[in-house]
């Protein structure tokens, strides 16, 4: 099959919904871009003097934030101070003709402002309103800062991560966070699709520590149950083996998975050692894995005598699970991926030619699409807010008192 590009008249199956982002940093903010690449019109709501710390993380080109064009593509940008009674106005207004609210401040600080749920469902009975924080609105720990990288800590996943005898491991990217935006992706489609029967919106309280454990598997159900902890293994699992990296004759690597029993067994007769299926322990996931020093140096040494084109063809011809372990350059360059087209090529007007990932999934009747990579700070302001119906008079008196 050819990948599935959407032409400029192609539906989009959330044209009419409006978000209002006011989130910053990844949690909220990926949310609101998966619902403004199947058509949500998104608008990008940040401090006129403190822009989303997400535009200067990472790279930068010609000064330019380039993770920003990433995760602001597809939105609307505009400054509004909501401090400021000007502000506070303004966006009870954009709230009105909105459905969705995505947002990410400590609990408290909307009610402070005055924006909390009494006003903002006030403004508007059918709002969906989108809370993502680190610990939830409620609880012990839910004033308290928080990012990712202590939901990768708390959930147990830096736990488990890492080699048995070095120390806990955090992911060098936004794991808890991209986990968390696509999770309240998901919840808002469901408060959304509730609505349609209520004819009401609702809240939706995202704590960001939550949906990495569903990520993290039945780690709960196991310690409730056997009182089992899950250890550090490295690259193995307890589950099955043989499952590793290993290096090839030419120094690169690739990683062997064989958690189908099947699988396991065409590994075995490939690299020369088939008598190992026939021991009573390689006949389940768990057996396996106790012998895992015996299979991987079975594996191990078979791989290490080819080159990586050799292993490779030699794994698909036998049917075994396989891959290389790419950077992003092998990334960008694999038949694969650009079969399915993941990647997909824009104009933009600050850097030119610039590639990214594409939208997340391929619907055959009403696809998705990248319209433009992130805009700059503020940069739709008096557009969307002339819409709104305010005058040039109006706008210039919010910017008089510090709103724009």
């Amino acid at each position: 099959m050819t990948p599935l590009t959407p032409g400029p008249e192609a539906p989009a199956p959330l044209a009419g919904l409006r978000v209002l982002d006011l989130a910053t940093l990844f949690a909220g903010p990926i949310a609101a871009t998966m619902l403004g690449d199947f058509g949500a019109e998104v608008i990008k709501v940040e401090h006129p003097a403190k822009p989303d710390p997400a535009r200067g993380h990472g790279p930068a080109k010609n000064g330019v934030g380039l993770w920003w064009k990433l995760l602001g593509r597809n939105k609307r940008t505009i400054t509004l101070n909501l401090s400021t009674p000007g502000g506070r106005a303004t966006l009870l207004r954009l709230a009105a003709g909105a459905d969705v609210i995505v947002e990410n401040f400590r609990p408290g600080t909307l009610e402070k402002w005055e924006l909390g749920w009494p006003e903002l469902s006030a403004a508007n009975p059918r709002l969906v309103l989108a809370r993502v924080t680190a610990f939830g609105q409620f609880g012990p720990y839910a004033s308290r800062p928080g990012f990712g990288t202590l939901a990768e800590a708390m959930s147990g996943f830096a736990a488990i991560t890492g080699e048995p005898d070095a120390p806990p491991t955090l992911p060098p990217f936004g794991l808890a966070d991209s986990i968390a935006g696509l999770a309240t992706a998901y919840a808002v489609m469901t408060a959304l699709a509730a609505r349609e029967r209520t004819g009401a919106g609702q809240i939706v309280d995202l704590a960001i520590i939550e949906p990495i454990l569903t990520a993290l598997g039945p780690q709960p159900l196991w310690y409730d149950q056997l009182g089992y902890v899950q250890p550090r293994t490295g690259n193995r699992t307890e589950n099955n083996a043989p499952r590793n990296t290993y290096r090839t004759c030419d120094g690169t690597w690739v990683a062997v998975s064989a958690s189908a029993q099947s699988v396991a067994e065409r590994v075995m007769r490939l690299v020369g050692r088939p008598e190992l299926t026939d021991e009573p322990w390689f006949a389940t996931g768990t057996g396996r894995a106790a012998h895992a020093d015996l299979l991987d140096e079975a594996v191990g040494d078979w791989i290490a005598r080819h080159t990586r084109t050799e292993v490779l063809a030699a794994f698909e011809k036998a049917q075994a699970a396989i891959a290389p372990v790419q950077d992003v350059r092998d990334v960008l360059a694999d038949p694969q991926y650009q079969a399915l087209g993941t990647f997909a090529t824009l104009c933009d007007p600050e850097l030119g030619r610039l590639r990214m990932q594409n939208v997340l999934f391929r619907l055959s009747d009403t696809p998705g699409a990248i319209r433009w990579a992130g805009r700059p700070h503020g940069a739709d302001t008096d557009e969307v807010l002339t819409e709104l119906g305010l005058t040039p008079k109006e706008l210039a008196a919010l910017r008089a008192e510090g709103a724009l």
